[in-house]
């Protein structure tokens, strides 16, 4: 799948053509360089090594520093592969977000949120166990029973338990394109997309 490398700026809403009010993420990308390229004679397959966004050259190890140098670019902090492009692109060659098109369908993959170290209920949808009666004291949020008695006589692998939640990479599927604002390089997408503000995305098609 084709694609390229964003940021996400934020989320906004937008009336379409019936008054409706449709929730959309708003999404910097590109312009994206391609650092290399990958073919079948030398790499046994064919694909392009997109960079994106500046990054400080004080920040980048010699080897990248003449990685990126063979490309004509300045140092990127984030340097993605996709596959499926139709068209050819050359070394150095840009990117930008009128690679897509109003109305087509993406798939964009992110980190989610961090949550930190959670309980069951918020982790899991957990209920908690019974009702503030009965001589309870602060057992409303408590996992209950997690294992039977002297049979099995030890605790399943994946136990729905407290944790660490969030920080997972997510794919969301089938996001139509609302707008593509090519001066600006933003592309509006319908709904909501993983990870915070300013963290990178992929978009593909």
């Amino acid at each position: 799948m084709s694609g390229l490398i964003g940021k996400k700026i934020g989320m906004t809403s937008i009336f379409d053509e019936n008054g409706k009010n449709m929730p959309c993420t708003v999404i910097e990308v590109g312009p994206c360089v391609v650092t290399q390229v990958r073919t079948k004679e030398v790499d046994g397959y064919e694909a392009l090594q997109l960079g994106f966004d500046d990054k400080a050259e004080k920040q980048t190890t010699n080897a990248l520093k003449g990685h990126f140098k063979k490309a004509g670019t300045v140092a990127k902090k984030r340097v993605v592969e996709f596959q499926g492009f139709e068209k050819e692109y050359k070394l150095g060659d840009t990117i930008s977000v009128d690679h897509f098109e109003e109305g087509e369908f993406v798939d964009v993959t992110g980190t989610s949120k961090g949550k930190g170290f959670q309980g069951v209920v918020k982790r899991h949808g957990f209920g908690g166990v019974g009702q503030a009666t009965h001589g309870q004291h602060n057992r409303l949020r408590a996992p209950g029973s997690i294992g039977a008695a002297s049979y099995p006589a030890r605790v399943f692998k994946g136990m729905r338990m407290a944790g660490r939640m969030g920080g997972d990479t997510i794919k969301v599927q089938n996001l139509r394109v609302l707008k593509v604002v090519t001066d600006k390089n933003l592309l509006v997408v319908k709904g909501a997309v993983p990870g915070h503000k300013n963290s990178y995305v992929i978009i593909q098609k």
